[in-house]
């Protein structure tokens, strides 16, 4: 699979939409600059729905892809390997960050299993159903995916954008629900930005201690040496220290950018997979906003490289798209202002109530 061909499919959002967006956002009644981002975040949503009125938000979804990462075995994370399943059962019943955020602003939320360690009869078949294989493989010693494996969650990341555009969804907030994902995500990150383990490894979401950070480095730093030699293959790339759940964003994130519907990222897992998306359409970006800053320092330095500027800074590292979610009332506000705020009246326009200069008699 090439995903080069995306370079061709993906269009900008409308710069001459925008350019009018900004024009109209000088003669609003509130003063430039007044509403601060707010502005901008107004205009860009002029341009990604190609209108200059902006239309409300009406639709978003949430959506969250879900894998279990061999990786994990090596007690780098804060959460025990192969309970990925677990966090995908707390956001189905309600009781997680996310799911509650996400009642209290009736905003829907689908789970999108790629890769969960765990017996499909524990999870809904409309979660399994997806599933591209049962967990992905220790990426500091072994292929996270076979090239079968990574095609087929690319395209089940593409088929996901197809539906929820097909559906109507005009926004999604992107995240997922992993254990030991911070791993390839770092990796990933530090591969594509040249760095090294010790500057884009974290402490995860669940927080680890520092044995466990060192042992999290070091996986870092032998995924790395798999990964240099398939720097200039995403799908190789993927497939080497990646995940399922990794690439299906990865597929997701740019067939919603054909598709021109915004998204929303989270934090370190889909800033990785918004930066391999970028490495092969490099228009791709301009489609998505950084909801939120991690904590994660491979995070910043992906948003970093794409340009990508977080809408919100709170300290919320719990992810499963909780930070993106936070984000999406900021969004919708500004869609709301530019869409309803009054113009300024024209001052060339002569007043009903009176007589006009030059008018004979005045």
């Amino acid at each position: 699979m090439n995903l080069d061909d995306f370079s061709d499919l993906i269009e900008r959002p409308d710069g001459g939409i925008r350019r009018d967006a900004e024009e109209r956002r000088e003669r609003l009644m509130v003063p430039p600059g007044a509403l601060g981002r707010l502005d901008e975040l107004g205009e860009w949503l002029s341009a990604a729905q190609a209108s200059v009125k902006v239309r409300a938000i009406e639709q978003p979804k949430a959506v969250l892809f879900a894998g279990d990462h061999g990786v994990a075995s090596l007690d780098v994370s804060g959460r025990r390997a192969g309970t990925a399943h677990e966090l995908v059962r707390a956001v189905l019943d309600g009781a997680s960050p996310v799911a509650v955020l996400a009642r209290s602003t009736n905003v829907p939320v689908r789970v999108v299993d790629a890769g969960l360690d765990c017996d499909p009869e524990l999870l809904p078949a409309e979660v399994v159903r997806h599933r591209v294989r049962r967990g992905s493989g220790r990426i500091d010693v072994e292929d996270a995916l076979t090239s079968e494996e990574v095609e087929a969650a690319l395209r089940l990341g593409i088929a996901i954008a197809d539906e929820e555009a097909d559906s109507g969804t005009d926004l999604v907030v992107l995240g997922d629900l992993s254990v030991g994902g911070t791993t390839p995500a770092s990796t990933l990150i530090a591969a594509l930005c040249g760095t090294d383990a010790s500057v884009v490894t974290g402490r995860g979401g669940a927080g680890i201690d520092d044995l466990a950070w060192m042992r999290k480095c070091a996986a870092v730093r032998d995924a790395l040496r798999r990964a240099r030699p398939v720097l200039g293959d995403q799908p190789a790339l993927l497939a080497a220290v990646g995940g399922a759940d990794l690439a299906a964003m990865t597929g997701f994130l740019l067939q919603a950018s054909v598709r021109r519907m915004p998204v929303i990222l989270d934090g370190v897992v889909g800033a990785a997979c918004a930066l391999v998306a970028q490495r092969a359409a490099f228009r791709a970006p301009d489609w998505w906003l950084a909801g939120q800053v991690s904590g994660e320092p491979a995070q910043a330095k992906a948003l970093d490289r794409m340009a990508l500027n977080p809408l919100l800074d709170h300290g919320v590292h719990v992810g499963e798209g909780t930070g993106a979610l936070l984000a999406l009332p900021l969004v919708q506000a500004a869609a709301a202002f530019a869409a309803e705020l009054p113009e300024r009246p024209d001052p060339t326009t002569p007043d009903d109530g009176g007589d006009t200069p030059g008018t004979p008699g005045a």
